[in-house]
């Protein structure tokens, strides 16, 4: 259900985001090199269902990153904590997202939200993921064959990072195949209100806003949200932790997921990403909104 009570704060997030300069449409992935940068828009949504949304609120943009958490969800689901933690950790890599670094010892990629980490969930689940990625935005999805295939002609790095973890032991099955699969569900098209209610079932524990319909258990739903919270926004995990307060997962595309617990989905899109991969102008929407909201993890009433 649409809300206009939220309208005043949305606008005020698009204006604090509209004065942001700096960062740059990635040109590493062709088809997301010609996207406008000027694109900026908002959206809410509450467990209830209550939703709005503000600016280019209709234009698609594919998930990249900010799919990793679902499935990390789904190989949680699966496969159980203790499981999936034998292949995937749950730590701070302070590396960039196209990394190699893995953890000493075990050879296990840090954590989930990092490139080889995602690529190895990928690998544990056993399919359906764009199906679940559908159930969580309350709408079917589709891939983006442009971007798609543009991945899949220049995608060298995730490659080598595929068969890097099919060395050490993490990555379950064939490495080409567990790629492709990470590159379909990056490729996933979505606007900044499915992305919101993405976010939101999440904030929700794994219920679909306005239904209810359980897709993720509580507690995988927590574990998720609690990786978010320490590596979702990759070397800016603990900047934006202080500053915004949200667990959040960005995607190269301009696209940012950000939930807090129990009360609110928020997502934001603008092409233009820093040298870590967020968008910056995302980040100021969504920051905007938290401190309007005091929707701050750590704040202590009183």
């Amino acid at each position: 259900m649409t809300s206009g009570r939220w309208r005043p704060l949305l606008d005020g997030a698009l204006a604090e985001a509209a004065t942001v300069r700096g960062g740059r449409v990635v040109s590493y992935i062709p088809a997301l090199a010609s996207a406008d940068p000027g694109l900026l828009a908002v959206a809410m949504v509450a467990p209830d269902g209550e939703a709005d949304a503000a600016g280019d609120r209709n234009v698609f943009f594919p998930l990249m990153s900010a799919a990793k958490p679902f499935v990390y969800a789904l190989a949680l689901a699966e496969h159980g904590f203790a499981k999936v933690q034998e292949h995937v950790g749950t730590e701070p890599s302070g590396a960039p997202f196209d990394s190699t670094v893995v953890r000493g010892g075990s050879g296990t990629p840090f954590n989930a939200m990092t490139n080889i980490g995602a690529i190895v969930t990928t690998s544990l689940v056993r399919g359906g993921v764009l199906e679940f990625l559908g159930r969580c935005a309350g709408r079917p999805l589709e891939v983006d064959a442009a971007v798609l295939d543009s991945q899949r002609r220049t995608g060298d790095r995730n490659k080598a990072l595929a068969y890097l973890a099919h060395g050490h032991g993490s990555l379950v099955g064939d490495p080409a195949e567990a790629v492709d699969r990470y590159f379909t569900q990056c490729a996933a098209r979505v606007t900044v209100t499915d992305l919101a209610r993405m976010a939101a079932t999440l904030a929700g524990g794994g219920k679909l806003p306005g239904t209810g319909e359980r897709l993720i258990e509580a507690r995988v739903a927590r574990t998720v949200l609690a990786v978010m919270t320490t590596c979702g926004m990759y070397q800016a995990s603990g900047a934006w932790l202080v500053h915004a307060g949200l667990p959040a997962k960005s995607g190269v595309s301009g696209c940012l997921a950000a939930a807090l617990p129990g009360r609110l989905g928020i997502a934001a899109y603008s092409p233009p990403v820093d040298e870590h991969g967020n968008s910056v102008r995302a980040m100021a929407a969504c920051a905007y909104l938290a401190q309007r909201l005091d929707l701050h993890l750590l704040d202590v009433p009183g």
